[in-house]
């Protein structure tokens, strides 16, 4: 976590007044985070996914009921906080449509998550010599918006 995530951090829970939770990961989301982000902030995205096996390959922890984030934007500025209020893992598909339309993008249909979704999955599969199906498992997470940073 970058020095202005750590700040943000500290100084959420100072103003909270209470203890805070002894973990936080601070990340982008996909493609465009900045947009991404935007759609947190402005209360349309409370849900994202990655593949379970990014998860695999970078050696990092699945996401957990409680889990605090920090959401960077382009320059990995901290932008807002989110918690982690479930966790599923399914293949991709097997997504149900509710879940497409709470990751907020796009026209939030079924059809637009599922092409966006192949398409980055594609590339990023690629780039570690793996092919993408359409039943690759995927780690399905939502979210609630806990502070908009300076809002």
């Amino acid at each position: 976590m970058n020095d202005a995530s750590q700040i943000y951090w500290e100084e959420f829970w100072q103003a909270q007044g209470q203890e805070k939770p002894k973990s936080v990961s601070a990340w982008q989301f996909g493609v465009n985070p900045d947009n991404l982000a935007q759609l947190v902030i402005d209360g349309i995205k409370s849900a994202t996914c990655s593949g379970l096996i990014f998860y695999e390959i970078e050696n990092v922890p699945l996401p957990s009921i409680e889990d605090y984030s920090i959401i960077l934007n382009s320059k990995d500025e901290p932008l807002a906080m989110i918690k982690t209020v479930d966790v599923k893992i399914m293949p991709m598909n097997e997504v149900p449509e509710e879940f497409a339309f709470a990751e907020g993008e796009g026209d939030r249909t079924y059809q637009y998550w599922k092409e966006a979704h192949e398409k980055f999955f594609t590339d990023e599969l690629s780039r570690h010599g793996l092919t993408f199906s359409d039943d690759m498992i995927l780690v399905c997470e939502r979210f609630t918006l806990v502070d908009i940073k300076n809002a």
